[in-house]
């Protein structure tokens, strides 16, 4: 089993440390170029980072919360909870030298999966990392739906514990920009 490590992400413009075991997505089917997605072996969690155009009508805490609606729009949630939003702390960040600002969400949407009928709470767990410099804000996603009742997880099962808080706690704060290039001409 492979241990955590730094990850190149959109082409080396940025990289972060993933979690044990995360499955890059794009290998599987096709990924927006403004994301990446990372999900785990056995579970269905997931991990999404993505370069988002900056929202500058709203600010602040309001700002979280209209990202955190905006992904359950998009997801088609049936409904959309959310449970807390807290200001993230500058100086704990990789990023701390061009983030102007960092929330933290966590919340419930209600989501069926894709050809299911029936809808599920899913937890998700959100970082907004506002960079008005560059025009963006980056969305920091960890999906984490109910567990399945298979009996996968077991003492001989060799696959990678479920992804904790502190997992995506680690990806958040070691994100690094390489490349500024990747947001363009300033």
């Amino acid at each position: 089993m492979e241990p955590m490590r730094d990850c190149p992400l959109f082409g080396g413009a940025f990289s972060a440390i993933l979690p044990t075991g995360a499955i890059d997505v794009s290998d599987l089917r096709p990924v927006p170029d403004n994301q990446e997605v990372f999900c785990h072996p056995v579970t269905d969690q997931s991990l999404i980072v993505e370069l988002l155009e900056l929202q500058a009508h709203v600010q602040g805490e309001a700002a979280a919360r209209y990202h955190f609606e905006d992904v359950g729009g998009v997801q088609g949630a049936r409904a959309v909870h959310v449970e807390s939003v807290q200001p993230l702390g500058l100086e704990n960040l990789a990023l701390r030298g061009c983030c102007q600002e960092a929330w933290v969400v966590s919340g419930k949407q209600q989501i069926a999966k894709e050809n299911q009928q029936v809808a599920k709470d899913v937890t998700l767990h959100q970082a907004l990392l506002r960079l008005p410099q560059y025009q963006t804000d980056l969305l920091l996603t960890f999906n984490q739906p109910p567990p399945d009742n298979r009996s996968s997880l077991g003492p001989e099962n060799l696959s990678p514990p479920p992804w904790s808080l502190g997992d995506f706690e680690q990806l958040v704060t070691s994100l690094t920009l390489h490349d500024p290039n990747i947001f363009g001409p300033q």
